[in-house]
């Protein structure tokens, strides 16, 4: 007796369309790789801008303003900056993060008046997502944004868009058509964190936060970051990690000052102004730290 044939999963999502949502998935990635000069112009801005004292401050709606808190709430840990400079204007209020407000993305009075509430914005940078880059709260914060003084830059996945329009720094995602229709978290929301991520990181890499690509001005705030400082010590430095656990903790937990510390005889007050007189620099302190030890 012939077996019965197996019986398939009616809720089993079909592999044709699985291959869609991949196909679109490296769309999005190829689309950022398009933008790759738009992305590193405005990188440049935002390290100047912060760099400089001023504020980041994101600007979003709907799935937009979650990928862009994502993006703002690692800089403090990652890269270690000022928390109280990192600002958010999203659609419903942060308070509402969890579960997405439709209807606050059509609020332009309550956009406008979020960022009236920052007060001059002179030396600041906005960064400003929008899929269809005609979002009315996005849009209304960013133009509110920019007559305040702000630099903007902003993101958005649809040519001749009313927000690319206003931006001084455009930065344009053409990810396409996305494969379950109107959705924009797909390919539009990948695009989106991509070059979020490549942005920000950019930009602090400039600020003198990376170095040969560690993260040396991280908090250690947890056990996990402790382990991960001191390994970056001991990997820049080229000390073994007993040394570099102790420049930490000589260093009050600063990665860049205990860098310094482990790589070479001085005490951390003078690590830190060697530091400081780089720039925030790792890689220019440790060269003045060379040059100083070759003159004894």
């Amino acid at each position: 007796m012939a077996a019965a044939p197996e019986k398939s999963d009616p809720a089993a999502p079909e592999p044709a369309f699985l291959a869609v949502l991949l196909a679109s998935q490296k769309r999005a990635v190829e689309a950022v790789a398009a933008a790759a000069s738009a992305i590193e112009l405005a990188a440049q801005a935002i390290g100047a801008r912060v760099g400089a004292g001023g504020r980041l401050v994101y600007i979003g709606a709907g799935s937009s303003g979650l990928i862009a808190v994502q993006d703002g709430a690692e800089l403090p840990g990652t890269f270690g900056l000022d928390p109280q400079r990192i600002v958010y204007v999203i659609a419903g209020g942060l308070e509402t993060i969890a579960h997405i407000d439709a209807e606050a993305e059509d609020d332009r009075a309550a956009a406008v008046a979020a960022v009236k509430a920052l007060g001059p914005m002179g030396g600041d940078i906005a960064i400003a997502v929008s899929a269809s880059g005609s979002t009315p709260y996005t849009l209304s914060a960013a133009e509110a944004a920019r007559q305040a003084g702000a630099l903007l830059v902003c993101i958005a996945n649809r040519a001749g868009s009313p927000l690319l329009e206003l931006a001084d720094h455009p930065v344009l995602l053409e990810s396409g058509p996305e494969a379950l229709h109107g959705s924009t978290r797909l390919a539009a929301g990948t695009a989106q964190k991509c070059a979020l991520g490549m942005l920000s990181t950019l930009a602090n890499a400039g600020l003198g936060h990376v170095y040969r690509g560690h993260m040396v001005n991280l908090r250690p705030e947890n056990d996990k970051l402790r382990k991960r400082a001191v390994h970056i010590v001991a990997s820049v430095a080229g000390v073994d990690e007993q040394l570099a656990s102790v420049s930490l903790v000589r260093a009050d937990g600063d990665v860049k000052c205990a860098i310094v510390l482990a790589s070479g005889d001085v005490e951390p007050d003078r690590a830190s102004a060697m530091i400081a007189q780089a720039g925030g620099h790792i890689g220019a302190a440790l060269s003045r730290l060379r040059a100083n030890a070759s003159n004894f």
